[in-house]
């Protein structure tokens, strides 16, 4: 268990040296758009599996039904929220914050197109468990490229480096808190979404700990 214990984002080769890269390698980019689409997929594997939805969609949910807004746009406010935070935590931007939006999405629409929707909750949960992996692994792989996070992702990463803690129990701090708080305000939960509250962490902190031992000359302490 080694890797739970990771407080911070391996470098290797195809690193930018700095997330705001306007030229960066043709590697690098290759990998960002590898571990988001991934990252994307995991999203629709869980999705399908319709057994709950993510921490961060709760708490959307949460702050649509109190602010009277959709989830479309309560969604928007919290990431807009997120992102405030990166200020005090000096979590810097980059093309990887934005294609992080765009490839996400576009993978996820592309997914749920092919992906079955399993009755049986063994299988349910099953699916739900292979999303779960597949986004840990997808982030490990994007935020190794170093080309700037997405905004629950960089406020894991910002906290881990400001607070020496493992990236690992950051993560899951904040999709407790995320649940917690969205539960409170009417948003629903389900057994995907403990899962997932639970599991993200330390499958991202194993896909960032994986690409490190994968790719030599990288840090997978």
């Amino acid at each position: 268990m080694k890797f739970l214990k990771l407080k911070k984002v391996p470098v290797v080769t195809w690193s930018s040296p700095q997330p705001l890269n306007l030229r960066p390698r043709l590697s690098t980019l290759f990998y960002l758009c590898v571990g988001l689409s991934i990252f994307g997929l995991g999203e629709a594997t869980l999705v399908s599996a319709n057994v709950g939805v993510s921490p961060w969609t709760v708490l959307a949910q949460g702050v649509g039904r109190m602010a009277g807004v959709s989830l479309g746009l309560a969604t928007l406010l919290v990431s807009v929220c997120v992102l405030l935070f990166w200020i005090p935590l000096k979590q810097a931007p980059g093309i990887g914050t934005v294609a992080n939006a765009l490839i996400v999405s576009l993978a996820i629409e592309l997914s749920l197109r092919v992906l079955p929707q399993p009755e049986a909750i063994s299988f349910q949960l099953a699916q739900a468990v292979a999303g779960v992996l597949l986004v840990g692994l997808g982030s490990g792989i994007y935020l190794v490229a170093n080309l700037g996070p997405g905004p629950r992702d960089g406020l894991m990463t910002g906290l881990a480096r400001r607070t020496d803690l493992p990236i690992a129990g950051v993560r899951t701090t904040l999709e407790i808190a995320a649940v917690a708080v969205g539960w409170s305000l009417g948003g629903t939960i389900g057994l995907g979404t403990v899962l997932f509250a639970f599991g993200i962490g330390p499958a991202v902190s194993l896909g960032l700990h994986a690409v490190g031992l994968i790719f030599t000359g990288a840090n997978a302490d």
